[in-house]
């Protein structure tokens, strides 16, 4: 009996394989492991891809997974809990930890913003694109190894030029979003009650 298949159709041992697809019932478990090593959020689309399923399948499996970390259905309510920010998805610690986790990371890890960089990161991320000329004025402080600073550590960009003066304008990275659990700048709070004469509303000469 002969068949169609020639020695060059047989395949060589030596021959890469492609990565056979997640099955479904193994899709919610294999998203739970990505996530957990995943730095930033993860869209939807680019699960899909890693695990070689449908978007749709991803979407349920993701809802899955939130309510299973949620305890929903009789599950453990986990530490954690997998919420989408940035245009994505990322697990982060459920803020009735906050507490012990801040203390955990003091304590491993004392490198943090100095109160100068906290507060020149809260006027870029309420009046971007602002220069660093801008930035002095408000703080009536040198900004300038500050907004290098924030450079390196990624909370910042350069945004654009302005026309006039040809300084450069700063703006807030994705990182910033990220680490504070938000969609976008819009979900800041408002800073109006924070100031002294906040029922005027913010000073736009600020």
């Amino acid at each position: 009996m002969t068949t169609d298949t020639s020695l060059e159709d047989i395949p060589s041992p030596d021959d890469p394989v492609a990565p056979a697809p997640v099955v479904v019932a193994d899709v919610d478990r294999a998203l739970e492991a990505i996530l957990m090593v995943a730095d930033e959020p993860q869209s939807l689309v680019a699960l899909a891809t890693v695990v070689s399923r449908p978007v749709a399948v991803v979407r349920q499996a993701i809802e899955r997974l939130v309510d299973d970390f949620d305890g929903v259905g009789g599950s453990i309510r986990r530490g954690f809990e997998l919420r989408e920010v940035g245009g994505g998805w990322r697990l982060y610690v459920r803020a009735d930890y906050d507490y012990v986790v801040t203390d955990f990371v003091s304590t491993q890890n004392p490198s943090r913003l100095s109160q100068a960089a906290l507060e020149t990161l809260a006027v870029i991320a309420y009046k971007q694109p602002i220069s660093r000329g801008s930035i002095a004025s408000i703080r009536a402080v040198n900004v300038d190894s500050v907004v290098r600073t924030l450079l390196g550590r990624g909370l910042i960009t350069e945004v654009s030029t302005d026309a006039e003066t040809h300084a450069i304008l700063y703006g807030t990275t994705d990182l910033v979003l990220t680490q504070l659990g938000l969609n976008s700048l819009d979900e800041l709070p408002p800073i109006s009650p924070l100031l002294a004469d906040g029922a005027e509303g913010f000073d736009e000469r600020l």
